[in-house]
């Protein structure tokens, strides 16, 4: 989503780095750059001009420190303003005094209410919670269709009373049952408009009123930009507003209701959509949705993606094979098949730290589909030849070819590949044996 703010920050701050001290000239040169970007990136304005404001306080003077380059000084002051613009710090979802916890989603209509329901289902079954959905819009045409499917999809149950019955005592009969049945927590799924309007408010209001919701998290999409702003305001202003979720945020759009939506709210982020998956939605951390802005990557992120498809005995498994020079192209295809599962591959470049510009390159050079034609071709390999590639000749090149769709060459080159790096894990086996591994490899054996 900051690709644009990201480049531009980067290369105003860029021009700072053989300077031996920032000056004001300097700082007041960069600091109108930087008000120009977060202003195209539809960041409010008045953030903006605060913004600018605090980081030209702390800029002007600084000497540069340790080893740092001026430059890169002056990217540790933004970093910890934009830090103080997003919230500081992660606020986790409160919990009642008595159970159940009760999450009542409002928005627009077309913002994701519905989808993200299901998502916050399925980020706190993880915690192993035991959710309930409550089919609560009764005006979309399939809105409760739509959140059945759903449940069944993610295999978690959903309170319906279907279309004709009062909002306001379907929540309140929902949390009768989920209380009764030990379901907890319950996530009610109200209904939106195209825009605001009385009515809708009114009705909201009548059933924070009936079910004293620990949370009204407001679902919004980041691509609107500061419509999104708007709303939050108005949302916030009837209901008491605790928490946002904004989604579409792995979209194109520029980014700025991200940026604004919290400082002018008050209101802290507490999850980002981030795909169209059911589980692509992240707890919010400002320090990294800070870093993804200035181009520092996400590591953390990175990292708990992969733990989550990492099991520990299957990792022992590769561990004890790569340690006898036995890695093959089932276990690469493995492993391929568990980065996919980590999310779109330009959203895990991004979390990668240090490619800065280089991550655009990366992505065009490297596509989703790559991983198909890769899985093809290996899909069309016997089992004894995914074990056995050595044995892969002309012959059989030209049948694994015809059955992924693709050329000689690709075959060729897959297998050119695979034997550079079945020769480097072997090295890596061998060394471990030895205790010879490097101490600042990024795994371990």
């Amino acid at each position: 989503m900051f690709e644009s703010l990201s480049d531009r920050l980067n290369e105003t701050f860029g021009r700072l780095s053989r300077k031996g001290r920032l000056t004001e000239k300097d700082v007041d040169e960069a600091m109108r750059e930087v008000r120009r970007a977060l202003l195209e990136a539809d960041v409010n304005f008045k953030v903006t001009k605060d913004f600018v404001a605090a980081v030209r306080e702390r800029a002007v003077g600084q000497d540069v420190l340790g080893s740092l380059t001026p430059g890169q000084t002056a990217i540790g002051i933004v970093n910890e303003e934009l830090i103080k613009v997003l919230g500081t710090d992660r606020v986790p979802l409160m919990n009642p005094d008595r159970p159940p916890q009760i999450l009542m989603l409002v928005g627009l209509q077309g913002s994701g209410k519905t989808t993200h329901a299901a998502k916050l289902a399925v980020h706190l079954r993880k915690e192993g919670r035991n959710p309930l959905l409550v089919a609560g819009d009764v005006y979309r045409p399939a809105a409760v269709n739509q959140l059945q499917a759903l449940g069944r999809q993610i295999n978690v149950p959903v309170y319906e009373e279907g279309t004709t019955k009062n909002p306001v005592d379907i929540a309140a009969n929902s949390v009768k049952f989920a209380r009764e049945r030990g379901f907890n927590p319950v996530i009610v799924d109200t209904a939106g408009r195209l825009q605001i309007d009385e009515r809708m408010m009114q009705e909201l209001v009548d059933v924070k009123d009936k079910i004293n919701p620990t949370e009204i998290l407001l679902v919004a999409d980041a691509m609107t930009g500061q419509e999104a702003v708007g709303v939050a305001e108005t949302f916030h202003e009837r209901l008491g507003v605790t928490g946002l979720i904004l989604t579409k945020m792995d979209g194109d759009a520029r980014g700025g209701a991200a940026l604004s939506i919290r400082a002018v709210t008050g209101v802290p982020i507490k999850f980002i959509g981030t795909g169209e998956k059911v589980d692509a939605l992240e707890p919010f951390y400002p320090e990294r949705l800070a870093s993804r802005i200035l181009g520092m990557g996400d590591i953390v992120s990175l990292v708990e993606r992969a733990q989550e498809q990492t099991d520990e005995q299957e990792a022992q498994r590769l561990q004890d094979r790569l340690m006898k020079g036995q890695f093959d192209l089932e276990d690469f295809l493995d492993q391929l098949q568990k980065i996919k599962k980590m999310g779109p591959l330009g959203q895990l470049l991004e979390m990668i730290p240090g490619l800065g510009s280089q991550m655009r390159q990366a992505k065009a050079q490297i596509s989703d589909d790559d991983y198909k034609r890769l899985e093809g071709i290996i899909y069309s390999m016997t089992p004894h030849e995914r074990r056995n590639p050595e044995i892969i000749g002309g012959s059989r090149r030209r049948r694994i070819a015809r059955g992924s769709g693709t050329s000689n060459a690709d075959v060729n080159q897959i297998l050119s590949q695979f034997k550079q790096m079945q020769k480097m894990m072997g090295q890596f086996g061998a060394m471990a044996k030895k205790g010879k591994l490097p101490k600042n490899l990024p795994f371990e054996f």
